[in-house]
């Protein structure tokens, strides 16, 4: 019921009064949404459509959603293994528009971009309590030529559907297949990535769980790798750098649907700031990090992931606005 009924929410993509109709209809009472910087946090549907969503499908022109993944399962995202219990739907992809309007104050260039979001909804008694969002700002940022950030390690623009597989999975999957990314999942996220010794990558074995070709489509400012050893040397080293203490917390949600994973987390990891990180000075400030991700294993090893870091967020907190760095190029 859950997965029909976002299936026909994103349908209504083009028609303002039927999705207006559905909030009306589906959103909870106590509804929050929680979109990237400087969004923050919407309370409310009306707070949502006013403050987020219409000034968005205002500024670009011809909106088409491309979806990549869609799945759906409970949470159990919690460090100690708690289980919350609770149904989230999560997905990803582009949005397709040209841009005739001014977004974030930037103004129009009239090109066709590709937007990158990614959404995780969770439901309760039938409802839509809570949305979290995100949108590739930088990358956006890229695209009309007002990038705020030093060039990419990485590959830019680099964000497929996942390879060889449907990722639209609204059928149910089979339940030892998603018991099994689910364990697999916690023990990379809470145990792997959270044994790092501040000195030695190894000490995280990561190469236990990516796959030596994985395929790690990285935000806007970071790029995509396109093998372990890329993704070392492009993202993990310097992001360990960077935050070396880093830790991930409970999240907001993280769920299985077959052998796709996906997760939201806003401040799910946490770090001080202790080393240079795409020329931004230390701070020594503790950071938290808002994202979202997800993974598509095979076997044993994770061979794809796709990650959405709110950059805008993080580099607020060293008292740097991207925003305003990418209005004065």
């Amino acid at each position: 019921m859950e997965k029909a009924l976002i299936q026909n929410f994103y349908k209504s993509l083009g028609d303002q009064t039927a999705q207006l109709d559905f909030a009306k209809a589906h959103f909870s009472h106590d509804f929050s949404w929680h979109g990237p910087r400087p969004f923050d946090i919407c309370h409310g549907g009306a707070d949502y459509f006013d403050r987020f969503w219409l000034p968005f499908t205002q500024a670009f022109e011809g909106l088409v959603r491309e979806t990549h993944i869609f799945m759906g399962g409970l949470s159990d995202g919690k460090v100690d293994g708690g289980h919350d219990g609770r149904y989230w739907i999560c997905a990803t992809g582009y949005f397709h528009a040209d841009f005739v309007g001014t977004w974030l104050g930037f103004s129009p260039t009239g090109q066709n971009v590709k937007l990158r979001w990614a959404d995780c909804l969770r439901f309760m008694d039938g409802k839509i309590a809570e949305y979290h969002t995100l949108i590739d700002i930088i990358d956006f940022l890229q695209q009309i030529g007002k990038s705020p950030l030093p060039p990419s390690k990485g590959v830019d623009f680099v964000y497929p559907a996942p390879t060889g597989v449907n990722g639209i999975l609204l059928d149910e999957s089979s339940p030892e297949d998603t018991a099994y990314s689910m364990a697999l999942i916690r023990q990379f996220l809470f145990e792997g990535l959270n044994r790092f010794d501040e000195k030695d990558l190894a000490s995280m074995g990561v190469a236990q769980f990516f796959h030596p070709n994985i395929k790690w489509y990285g935000p806007g400012g970071i790029g995509a790798c396109l093998s372990l050893r890329e993704f070392e040397n492009y993202h993990q080293r310097p992001w360990l750098t960077a935050y070396p203490d880093r830790k991930v917390q409970d999240l907001g949600c993280l769920i299985c649907d077959g052998a796709f994973s996906g997760g939201s987390g806003f401040a799910g990891v946490r770090a001080h700031h202790t080393g240079p990180y795409l020329n931004a000075p230390a701070t020594n400030r503790l950071v938290t990090f808002n994202g979202i991700d997800f993974w598509l294993r095979k076997g044993d090893k994770f061979v794809e992931n796709w990650v959405f870091v709110d950059m805008i967020d993080l580099f607020a907190q060293f008292g740097i606005d991207l925003l305003q760095k990418a209005k004065a190029i």
